[in-house]
């Protein structure tokens, strides 16, 4: 028997448990994982309150991410007692997820966990600073370099921009911080950011085509937003898009692709191939400023996940949120 939190949906409505599971609940793969950290990210947070068709099939145990030592395999690329981690393929959606002490899952799903990372550091990172490396990946990949300008990270205070933040001011960009909580300013500035802008400067419609400001943004809410950084990007500059937290919609013009040529690019951070995966964890493992990450993680028990879910999504959340799943 293990600890999970299980997510259910019946005719009295949607619900999310701490409970107790048996072994062979867990989905016929081919390897064990005696999980120890996972974490709570916003498509964590939907999952377990309902609040976002995230969850395919019932009953689920929620989790995109999760760190711990291989029980036992029958994949010839690991072994007991190897320490492994797992971020995206659907799991916690589709597939019993990492929000539990156990979890079974496809040996491709998982990478080695990168020499000198600590489980509870890889979850600080976890699928936020995935997806975050991976943008800064793509913007490197399309030739924007610090001396090309500034970068926009919207979201900054969220899980995906604040590991942004402290990536792109380690490598020597110029980081403009965009937030609804600027109150929290000082923390984005020693995180790293040169400047900190309120959220509401671009969250409302805005002309088709503004001032050049941006060399690349890092954008994780897309909508009226994604928008405006679109057209307020400089010419030849790269817009990196990786959440929805505004929404789905992207009401914009071709002004800025065709009168300026900038690029979109959406970045999908569930399916990537195993060695872009690899590729993006070692280079987290060394661009990571791991004393700088701790001021922006916390880190909870498995039963305290429910309630958290709802102050993530309410905007009460700074960071990272790590679970340690055996409290």
């Amino acid at each position: 028997m293990f600890k999970a939190i299980l997510v259910n949906k019946d005719k009295t409505g949607y619900h999310a448990t701490y409970t107790e599971l048996a072994e062979n609940s867990l989905p016929e793969y081919d390897v064990l994982v005696d999980v120890s950290h996972s974490t709570l990210n916003y498509k964590d947070a939907l999952a377990i309150t309902g609040k976002g068709p995230v969850v395919r099939q019932f009953p689920m145990v929620p989790g995109i991410d999760l760190v711990g030592t291989v029980i036992s395999s029958e994949h010839p690329a690991y072994h007991k007692g190897q320490p492994v981690l797992l971020n995206g393929w659907g799991v916690g959606e589709q597939s019993w997820g990492g929000l539990a002490q156990k979890a079974r899952v496809r040996g491709e799903w998982l990478i080695p966990l990168p020499t000198g990372l600590s489980p509870s550091q890889a979850m600080a990172i976890g699928t936020a600073g995935y997806t975050a490396m991976l943008c800064v990946l793509a913007l490197e990949k399309h030739g924007v370099t610090p001396e090309k300008g500034d970068i926009l990270v919207t979201g900054a205070n969220g899980g995906v921009g604040s590991i942004a933040v402290l990536l792109l001011a380690r490598l020597g960009y110029r980081v403009v911080a965009s937030t609804g909580r600027t109150h929290e300013a000082e923390h984005l500035l020693n995180l790293g950011a040169a400047e900190v802008v309120d959220r509401a400067t671009l969250i409302a419609p805005g002309k088709p085509l503004q001032k050049e400001r941006w060399a690349g943004v890092i954008d994780s809410l897309g909508s009226h937003t994604l928008a405006n950084a679109c057209a307020s990007t400089q010419a030849d500059g790269v817009v990196t898009t990786c959440g929805l937290a505004q929404g789905l919609e992207l009401a914009t013009t071709v002004a800025p692709f065709i009168l300026r040529g900038i690029s979109l690019l959406g970045i999908n951070s569930v399916t990537r191939p195993q060695a872009e995966r690899v590729t993006a964890w070692a280079r987290l493992s060394r661009d990571i400023d791991f004393e700088k990450l701790e001021t922006l993680t916390r880190t909870i028990g498995l039963t305290e996940s429910i309630a958290c879910a709802q102050s993530l999504l309410a905007g009460q959340v700074r960071g990272r949120l790590v679970v340690d799943v055996n409290r």
